[in-house]
């Protein structure tokens, strides 16, 4: 978490272990874009690698709710919101997806994104 921040978001409250514990989150929490990263690993591993699926057309929303912090364990669930043939890619349908990564213990959702996915047609 903290070898991405330093590499890619190097900002004090993903960095400086003192300066984030004396901040309003009381320790170190991750970049958005590491806990999209692993939501993106989430999808690959239980979903993208069942299927047959192509490119994205995009992302449509994406939100950050709660901070994620080093020991977090978090939970991934995706809900299909529609689907249809492509207009753009003959012999792709493209699904629209709602995923939401929730903090396990607690229950808060600490990440939400609505986007696209391209699939081969049956």
């Amino acid at each position: 978490m903290v070898a991405f921040a330093r590499r890619f978001d190097p900002q004090w409250y993903h960095v400086d272990p003192g300066r984030a514990a004396a901040s309003e989150y009381g320790g170190l929490i991750a970049s958005g874009f590491f806990t999209v990263s692993l939501f993106m690993r989430a999808y690959v591993d239980h979903v993208l690698s069942r299927a047959a699926a192509a490119a994205s057309p995009g992302l449509e929303e994406l939100r950050w709710t709660a901070p994620v912090y080093a020991r977090d364990r978090l939970a991934v669930v995706l809900d299909v919101l529609d689907r249809r043939p492509s207009t753009a890619r003959p012999g792709l349908g493209t699904v629209t997806l709602q995923g939401t990564m929730t903090r396990v213990g607690d229950g808060s959702d600490v990440l939400s994104t609505r986007f696209r996915g391209w699939f081969q047609l049956r």
